[in-house]
């Protein structure tokens, strides 16, 4: 595995590789990897000839300082995992690199980013969309790959491939969780041992709004969840059953063929997020 850290070189790698008729495959992180990340190289191994991670805190997608100031770093571990996962380009550059000056940019990202996440973390999409969009024009991969934890992300990134018009595969890949169920998640590392003992009922609780929304209305069925989870000792920001492919809330199961549950959750002072499909 090569690590590398300017614009410049990726470039120059991506280009022998596509010379020599190469498909590349694109993981964005934003670093202290997991299970969750690995299980992305890996199926981007098995999918393409060349994979690139790219592992980046990427500021502008922070609303709030004190989040990016604690946001886990931890390169060396990182490397070690992905050079274990057979990653061919590690890409790590500096904010000067990918920030050579403000990135002044605002997309019409339209309604998927306008609600849960949109409305909570004013600015969060824009700047997701700014990096990914970076990443893509830089590394112009067949394909990339997110994962499904970050629901409304994958929505918000394809309205955003749609905007620039880059062909590009936009894989999404299943969560992965504990064995009791905590989705995987770099801020699962700031949890305390109190809040990770219950933190898993987040996710228990939306699994039992399955038997529950079939004979409930999606406003009980919400209803229902938020009251579960804040039982535990922990509070619900936000629980929204939404259109899987618009992310805009259904008032009705038959409104439509695919309902996803999101939520997110302060669990001991540490933002969490999960969902559910219902259908």
């Amino acid at each position: 595995m090569e690590i590398i850290r300017t614009i410049e070189l990726l470039r120059k790698r991506v280009a022998d590789a596509k010379a020599a008729n190469k498909t590349i495959g694109l993981v964005p992180t934003m670093g202290a990897l997991h299970d969750g990340h690995l299980s992305l190289i890996d199926r981007a191994r098995k999918e393409c000839d060349i994979v690139v991670v790219s592992d980046f805190v990427n500021p502008t997608q922070f609303n709030n300082p004190d989040d990016l100031k604690t946001y886990p770093r931890t390169e060396a571990a990182d490397c070690s995992k992905m050079e274990a996962a057979g990653v061919d380009y590690a890409f790590i550059p500096s904010v000067e690199e990918i920030y050579p000056e403000p990135d002044t940019r605002v997309f019409d990202l339209g309604p998927v980013a306008e609600v849960m996440e949109g409305a909570m973390r004013p600015g969060h999409f824009n700047g997701v969309a700014q990096i990914v969009s970076k990443l893509f024009a830089i590394v112009t991969p067949d394909k990339a790959y997110f994962g499904e934890k970050d629901f409304q992300q994958i929505a918000v990134i394809r309205r955003m491939a749609e905007l620039e018009g880059f062909d590009i595969d936009i894989v999404d890949c299943p969560i992965k969780r504990e064995a009791d169920g905590l989705a995987l998640s770099s801020r699962n590392v700031r949890l305390s041992p109190e809040a990770r003992a219950i933190a898993p009922e987040i996710n228990r609780a939306l699994r039992a709004s399955l038997d529950f929304a079939r004979d409930h209305s999606v406003a009980e069925t919400r209803d229902f969840v938020v009251g579960t989870i804040n039982s535990k000792g922990m509070e619900t920001e936000y629980y929204e059953i939404v259109d899987a492919r618009t992310m805009q809330p259904v008032a009705d199961w038959a409104d439509t063929p695919c309902a996803v549950g999101c939520v997110t959750v302060y669990c001991g002072g540490v933002r969490l997020i999960d969902n559910i499909k219902y259908q």
